[in-house]
């Protein structure tokens, strides 16, 4: 089995079951959301890390695409039932989605879930090469502007994938977004993690429309309950070859180094990577 299919209201469905109408909103206009999370099958146990941050994002995005509030608790009931049915060992994805649903037959929300096997991304654990593309809105585009959705996990990605085909074009791994401005701010799937001054710092959530790592907060949190300073701010590319390291951070991928961007190679320190990984759980 490599992908498994759930719907909220259905359970459990064959993999191949039409679920979409030709007007659907999130097909035709991306107007919908979706969250993912790791799931690990190990040793006879299963576990989807940070999961009620997870829903906690996932409403979050609805609320910001003025969508019903999610039932949380009929969701995780399904999560519970589609997890309970994957048998297959290793990582994979589990991903929530919702859409407006059909745009001319009133129909209720499109709302279901999808578990997939995860890529291999081993390699990438062990560190990535990355360059720059400018993300074309200044660092502080989002500030009083709720209509561009800063901060929403949005159906919309076409953006996001083409900066990672444009990466590939290039001949690196990694795509870290630049403000119009010059400020480092996320990748097209990733949070970014900087470790400067002793401290770790973050891009800010308010006015830059980053989206809240989930991951990222979790490392957050245990550094700041071992005493380590936890910090928010801008930061340019120039800045990084001096601090300490750089991680791209992803929900299903992990902690992956930085060791190069726009061709600049950046300090990194193994260790430092493995007790990140640790405090995200991986």
């Amino acid at each position: 089995m490599e992908q498994l299919v759930a719907v909220l209201g259905r359970g459990v469905v064959a993999a191949d079951t039409p679920l979409l109408i030709a007007d659907d909103l999130g097909f035709t206009r991306g107007d919908g959301c979706f969250d993912a999370a790791r799931l690990v099958v190990a040793d006879g146990a299963k576990r989807v890390d940070h999961l009620e941050r997870h829903l906690a994002r996932f409403a979050r995005s609805s609320a910001l695409l003025e969508l019903p509030a999610p039932d949380l608790d009929a969701w995780k009931a399904l999560i519970d039932q589609a997890v309970a049915a994957w048998d297959v060992p290793g990582e994979a994805v589990l991903k929530l989605l919702r859409t407006r649903g059909p745009e001319r037959s009133g129909a209720a929300l499109t709302e279901l879930l999808t578990i997939t096997v995860a890529a291999d991304a081993t390699k990438a654990r062990q560190g990535v090469r990355a360059i720059t593309l400018n993300r074309g809105y200044a660092s502080d585009a989002f500030t009083d502007a709720p209509w561009l959705l800063g901060g929403v996990k949005t159906l919309s990605y076409a953006v996001n994938v083409a900066a990672k085909r444009e990466a590939a074009r290039r001949g690196v791994d990694e795509v870290v977004f630049v403000s119009s401005d010059g400020f480092l701010l996320e990748g097209p799937t990733t949070g970014l993690l900087i470790a400067a001054d002793d401290q770790l710092w973050t891009t800010p959530i308010e006015g830059t429309g980053v989206l809240p790592s989930v991951t990222i907060e979790a490392i957050l949190d245990q550094a700041a309950e071992a005493g380590v300073g936890v910090q928010r701010a801008l930061f340019r590319a120039e800045d990084l070859a001096t601090c300490e390291g750089a991680w791209v951070v992803s929900a299903v991928r992990g902690v992956l180094p930085l060791l190069e961007l726009d061709g600049v190679a950046l300090p990194h320190d193994p260790a430092v990577t493995a007790r990140l990984a640790a405090a995200a759980g991986f």
